[in-house]
């Protein structure tokens, strides 16, 4: 018996480093430059902490700013809708970039010329999405390292654990992490869920489609974590996942609208009271049970894409329609 208590008092704690040396993001206190990170085409070496970050993708850049790295220009969306301010920054870090001076790249067609006149030593693209810059890889490779994330199968602390290890700020990321997950924990104790499961999803103003986030989504993975159930759309409509590769969202239009819309409560992302108004008069939704019993919640505009300022959102107002008292 002392020896096997011997052999186990040395086994176990290497099972618990090796566990640790294989989690996501996982480096060690010490590491220093160069670098080498993993991404979706392949490793980049960096050879020192990078000074000036350009991010394509306008999902990215919001945790890049919450994780205090040096972004110094960014893509945009079309500006002055409903998820993007006047510069077509996301509304939830919109104001944080202005404070910082992160310039505006351009509108929505990725503009190799531009981001290479910001001298960049660190790209970020996103793998994929509306905002990917993935076609300009190669040429973009050419100014400096490249960094490809995926943002459709994590969850936003995922990659804020990713992109704090590629910046050098990992200590920052593990820091916004923890103090999310330790509201998110509290705040799932209070909560009195509506009539279980529900659809999350972002409905198109004109009434007429909506984008079904599936459980694989940073926005379903969070509302998992907080107790809610999904719901699961009919057979059919699951095996027709869009926009290409990505896994995190299911698009419904015409006569799938109704029956992709099969929750019992019905979460809004990207939206306001507005469009909740607008979901309960549609009368193609009229005969759903949610819709009849107007529970249908809006969780605000600023949560089309989720990282730390979106999700923190979210959970205010989760806490605003469920917390009771």
């Amino acid at each position: 018996m002392p020896g096997l208590l011997s052999t186990h008092r040395v086994i176990i704690p290497l099972l618990a480093l090796l566990l640790l040396i294989l989690a996501p993001g996982w480096c060690p206190a010490s590491e220093g430059w160069p670098r080498q990170i993993a991404g979706g085409q392949g490793d980049i070496t960096l050879p020192r902490m990078p000074q000036r970050i350009v991010s394509t993708s306008v999902t990215l850049t919001g945790t890049l700013l919450a994780i205090g790295a040096p972004v110094i220009a960014s893509g945009a969306t079309t500006p002055n809708n409903a998820v993007a301010d006047g510069q077509g920054f996301l509304r939830q870090w919109g104001e944080v970039a202005q404070r910082r001076g992160v310039k505006r790249l351009y509108i929505g067609e990725p503009d190799a010329e531009a981001i290479a006149a910001q001298a960049p030593d660190l790209i970020i693209i996103a793998a994929t999405g509306g905002d990917s810059a993935l076609r300009l890889h190669d040429q973009l490779s050419a100014i400096a390292p490249v960094l490809v994330v995926n943002y459709d199968n994590q969850s936003w602390q995922q990659v804020a654990v990713e992109l704090g290890r590629a910046t050098g700020r990992e200590d920052d990321a593990e820091k916004i992490v923890k103090d999310f997950d330790s509201r998110r924990q509290a705040l799932r104790q209070r909560l009195a869920l509506p009539p279980q499961p529900v659809s999350a999803l972002v409905y198109h103003r004109d009434g007429k489609a909506a984008n079904l986030w599936t459980a694989d989504s940073p926005q379903g993975r969070l509302l998992l974590q907080l107790g809610f159930v999904l719901a699961v759309p009919p057979d059919n409509l699951a095996q027709s996942h869009s926009m290409g590769r990505r896994g995190d969202i299911l698009q419904l239009s015409g006569e799938n609208l109704a029956d992709g819309l099969n929750g019992e409560s019905l979460l809004l992302f990207a939206a306001d009271e507005a469009d909740a108004d607008a979901l309960l008069a549609n009368p193609f939704l009229l005969h759903l049970p949610s819709v009849r019993n107007r529970r249908v919640y809006a969780l605000g505009r600023d949560t089309f894409r989720l990282d730390y300022y979106s999700a923190s959102h979210v959970l205010t107002t989760l806490e605003h329609y469920f917390v009771q008292g």
